[in-house]
């Protein structure tokens, strides 16, 4: 695995640093939020602090396991997946704020590469980072500005918009293309392969809309809906002993 896993790399070397670019601006974008957060609040405590890095580290490694029992969906091409794998990087986002939650979502990645290697020449892991970051991005930063199940929610419904939205129109324009590129399929291939399930898919534009945007859809529901059943509970064991979140106790989800 090894092998094949740095011959990907070497292939894709352009693209893979593109990822990593990428990663690096989400990651920019939300520790700007998170200062700004902060400051609004009058809290002193680090971005990174040592315990949060403890945490994002555990989080990152559950998501990625979760993020290898991926299963298919019936109304997409065999390539796209459902996991939930977002649901550990949403739970980090509102107990630790959104740097936390972009973290483990690029972490998760490389544990999922690690043990799974990549099957779709890393557009997959990418098409799975931005995606789910748009997912857990908005919703961490309009909780982090004010705590209580109302935001939770208003966060969560604002992340599974930007999720379906980003990832519709970021699959027609750069995916798509790109991975027939990378893996070698003609993009008239894979429009095939929506047409086989639905008829009314005749172009890249109505295959995203019918292919992709219920899958984004669907999984950011469902993984909002588990982390408002489980947060209020896990919340407390999450930031025991801890003082980085001390404002955070204040205002859980009530």
């Amino acid at each position: 695995m090894g092998k094949g896993l740095m011959q990907a790399i070497l292939d894709n070397a352009g693209f893979v640093a593109v990822c990593l670019l990428t990663a690096g601006a989400l990651l920019g974008v939300a520790y700007l939020f998170e200062k700004a957060a902060k400051k609004r609040s009058g809290s002193t405590d680090r971005v990174l602090a040592t315990r949060k890095v403890v945490m994002i580290g555990m989080f990152s490694a559950l998501a990625g396991i979760l993020y290898c029992f991926d299963f298919g969906w019936p109304f997409s091409p065999a390539f796209y997946k459902m996991d939930f794998s977002e649901l550990p990087a949403l739970i980090a986002g509102f107990a630790f704020g959104p740097v936390a939650g972009v973290m483990v979502e690029f972490l998760k990645q490389v544990v999922k590469i690690l043990i799974k290697s990549t099957s779709t020449a890393f557009v997959g892991d990418l098409a799975n980072f931005l995606v789910g970051s748009m997912l857990v991005l908005p919703a961490s930063v309009i909780y982090r500005f004010h705590k209580s199940r109302t935001t939770a929610i208003i966060g969560c419904v604002a992340g599974v918009l930007c999720m379906t939205v980003f990832g519709t129109w970021f699959n027609a324009v750069y995916l798509l293309p790109t991975f027939a590129t990378l893996y070698g399929m003609p993009l008239d291939a894979i429009l095939g392969m929506g047409a086989a399930i639905n008829s009314n898919v005749t172009n890249i534009y109505t295959f995203v809309l019918l292919m992709v945007a219920p899958l984004n859809l669907v999984k950011g529901s469902m993984i909002s809906l588990l982390t408002m059943l489980i947060y209020k509970r896990v919340s407390p064991i999450i930031k025991y002993g801890s003082s980085l979140d001390k404002e955070s106790a204040k205002g859980s989800m009530k």
